[in-house]
């Protein structure tokens, strides 16, 4: 059970409503953690934003969804979880992939910067940083700028994560891929 209410559309103050209407028409999340988020709408704007930025930067789609899944199943969020696994379908990610990230084990990616987008997102959570070896084979493979997309990714979508799993953030009762135990 969810740790705070849903704030209906009708119950919010003017500040909340204007981010909330933003969000929802240019097609932003409104649920999920934003549930909480709402709650300042100064930090719901914000979190827009920097997803809005790191979704359209350099790293593809399915790169971003494999970091997503790491983070999320990092941080045994629900909720993200779900939303992730959705996305991953939609871009192309086999269901293979995302049983063994589920799972806890290393998914077979044929892709180089896949397996470096895994890697890294991976070690960062595990070890809090990147040892100098695993640095300089994402550097090598990703190049700088999108080595720093990668970091970034990792971090903004750990904020999500962990804000939905200390607030109990639920994915619906017919979640075709649950989060393992």
């Amino acid at each position: 059970m969810p740790r705070l209410a849903i704030i209906d559309r009708a119950d919010m103050n003017a500040e909340q409503a204007r981010v909330h209407d933003a969000a929802q028409q240019s097609g932003g999340p409104v649920g999920g953690p934003y549930f909480a988020y709402i709650r300042l709408p100064k930090l719901f704007e914000a979190a827009q934003a920097l997803r809005g930025c790191l979704s359209s930067g350099p790293l593809s789609r399915r790169e971003q969804q494999i970091v997503n899944l790491v983070v999320a199943r990092h941080w045994n969020a629900r909720y993200p979880w779900y939303a992730q696994v959705r996305g991953s379908l939609t871009v192309g990610i086999d269901q293979s992939i995302i049983d063994a990230i589920n799972a806890r084990k290393t998914p077979e990616l044929a892709d180089a910067r896949e397996r470096t987008c895994y890697n890294v997102a991976r070690e960062i959570l595990a070890n809090k940083g990147l040892s100098d070896a695993a640095y300089a084979a994402a550097e090598a493979a990703m190049g700088l700028p999108d080595l720093v997309a990668l970091v970034a990714t990792t971090g903004s979508f750990s904020m999500t994560c962990m804000t939905a799993a200390t607030f109990q953030v639920a994915p619906p009762a017919n979640d075709p891929t649950p989060l393992a135990e």
